[in-house]
C-alpha cells in the first residue's frame, strides 16, 4: 500500500503539472502498432480446438497486411509476427519507443460454463462491473509467467482491486481518442461485419495502461462458444474481423486528421 500511496502522489502532481501546461498535438497518425495477444508458451483462452494466441496472431497479420496494401503512408509495427512469447513491457516498449499514433491489442474471449457471444472493444478505465473486471484479471495474469514480475512491474498484482486504483488518474490524457477508435471498431463489427456487438468497455489492462498513446483492446468473440470459434478459426472469419477493424482505422485516421 505504501508504494501505492507514493505512485498516486506522483500521479496527481503530473496531472497537477499538465492542466496548466498548453500541450501541442500532432494529428497526424502515420504509425499504428498491432498486438497480437499471448503467444508461445502462453496459448490464452481456447475452445475446443481453436488456441487464442493462433486465432489472434492470423487476424493481426491480416489487419496488417490490410493497412499496408491500402494506406501505404502508414508505418504498421507488430509485437509478434510469430508463435512467440513477448512480455506486456516489451509490448508497449513497441508502441512508446516508435512514438506509434495508435495501438491495437488483438484478443478473444471466453466464459467457461456459459453460452455467451459477441465482440466488445475494451479501453483503459476502472471496471464498471464484475465481468469486465474478470476479463482483465484473466488478461494481467500473464504477467505472473514473467521472471522477477513483481520487481519488473512495481509490485502490481492481478488479482487485488487496490493495484487498480492507479489507473483511475494516469489515463485521461488518450481516453477521448481511444473510445474513438474503440467505437468505430464495434459499429464495423456490427453493421458491416455482422457480429453482435456487446459495445465498448472500460477495464484496467496493464498492457493499454503502459502505452503513451490512444489504445485499445479488442475480443474478437468467444472461443468457448461452439459457433464463434468456428467462425474465428476459419479463414473468412478472420478475415472479416480484421477487415471490419481496418475499415474503423481508416475512419480514425481520416477523422483525426480532419481535426485542426
Amino acid at each position: 500500500m505504501k508504494n501505492i500511496r507514493i505512485k498516486l502522489l506522483l500521479i496527481a502532481i503530473t496531472l497537477l503539472y499538465f492542466s496548466g501546461t498548453s500541450l501541442t498535438i500532432d494529428n497526424k497518425v502515420d504509425v499504428v502498432v498491432i498486438d497480437a495477444g499471448h503467444g508461445g508458451h502462453d496459448p490464452g483462452t481456447s475452445g475446443k480446438s481453436a488456441k487464442e494466441k493462433d486465432v489472434v496472431l492470423k487476424i493481426s497479420l491480416k489487419l496488417g497486411k490490410y493497412i499496408e496494401e491500402n494506406m501505404p503512408g502508414v508505418k504498421v509495427l507488430y509485437t509478434r509476427k510469430t508463435d512467440k512469447y513477448v512480455e506486456f513491457q516489451d509490448r508497449a516498449d513497441v508502441a512508446n519507443k516508435n512514438h506509434a499514433d495508435l495501438f491495437i491489442s488483438i484478443h478473444a474471449n471466453s466464459i467457461v460454463g456459459a453460452n455467451a457471444y459477441g465482440t466488445e472493444t475494451y479501453v483503459m478505465g476502472l471496471h464498471k462491473d464484475k465481468s469486465n473486471f474478470e476479463v482483465s484479471k484473466r488478461e494481467n495474469s500473464v504477467i505472473l509467467m514473467d521472471e522477477n514480475y513483481k520487481e519488473k512491474y512495481e509490485g502490481f498484482d492481478p488479482n487485488s482491486p487496490e493495484s487498480y486504483i492507479l489507473f483511475s488518474l494516469s489515463q485521461s490524457a488518450f481516453q477521448e481518442n481511444s473510445l474513438r477508435f474503440a467505437q468505430k471498431v464495434e459499429e464495423q463489427f456490427k453493421n458491416r461485419v455482422g457480429r453482435s456487438s456487446r459495445g465498448v468497455k472500460q477495464a484496467g489492462f496493464l498492457v493499454l495502461w503502459m502505452t503513451t498513446t490512444p489504445s485499445v483492446l479488442v475480443e474478437t468473440g468467444f472461443l468457448s462458444n461452439a459457433k464463434e470459434e468456428g467462425f474465428l478459426a476459419s479463414d473468412n472469419g478472420q478475415d472479416l474481423i480484421a477487415s471490419g477493424i481496418f475499415r474503423a482505422f481508416k475512419e480514425y485516421k481520416a477523422e483525426i486528421e480532419s481535426i485542426n
